[in-house]
């Protein structure tokens, strides 16, 4: 999920090579603006300022290895912006605000091209690649799973946690879909303030 923080960013690890990292943001970045079948090997290379050769020789499994550790690097990458949005908002309802707020934010600032890569991916990929659909749908039960265990932190019930977990992942991405198609934000802002509402809703049924 876009934000208004910034692009996923591997971070530099022990042994890792730079080339290899160029190639896991650059393929991130191209997944963002134009989706996973429009972005070319040779492209890929390209935006990265790196051989061809290196391509194969980091990943032998070729576009579909290269695309699922790209949907698992980027999914990391927001889970982790999401808890850090929640740590430091100072209750869960302005956390839900934060997520969509930030979301449309980036969508204005990107002039409507960056949204999120694993909604993308997954619809041009569920039923042509296995190895795609595997990587994304393993993306979204974690993100479910991480906001469940927010909600539960908050108060809530575990079935009422990860419904509303579900609900937001579907409002976020459905609300990037027409944002991007008509060129307003105004989608993202309906869905937060809904979501917003409901978060609300399950919490003060809890309280009373």
């Amino acid at each position: 999920m876009a934000t208004k923080t910034g692009e996923p960013r591997t971070g530099r690890t022990a042994g890792a090579h730079p080339t290899r990292e160029r190639i896991l943001l650059a393929t991130a970045e191209l997944f963002r603006r134009q989706g996973y079948s429009a972005t070319g090997m040779k492209q890929i290379v390209a935006a990265a300022d790196a051989p061809f050769g290196s391509l194969y020789h980091f990943f032998p499994g070729g576009k579909e290895q290269l695309g699922a550790e790209v949907v698992r690097m980027a999914g990391s990458f927001f889970q982790e912006l999401f808890a850090t949005i929640a740590r430091a908002a100072p209750d869960p309802l302005s956390a839900m605000h934060e997520y969509f707020a930030g979301a449309a934010q980036t969508l204005r600032d990107t002039n409507y091209e960056d949204a999120c890569p694993i909604a993308t991916v997954a619809l041009e990929t569920a039923s042509t690649s296995e190895t795609m659909r595997t990587a994304t749908a393993e993306v979204f039960e974690s993100w479910i799973e991480a906001g469940t265990r927010g909600f539960i932190a908050s108060g809530l019930p575990g079935d009422t946690a990860r419904e509303l977990a579900i609900s937001m992942i579907i409002a976020l991405e459905g609300a990037f879909v027409l944002s991007r198609s008509m060129r307003t934000t105004e989608p993202l802002e309906v869905a937060g303030r809904a979501m917003v509402a409901e978060l609300e809703r399950a919490l003060g049924q809890v309280r009373a």
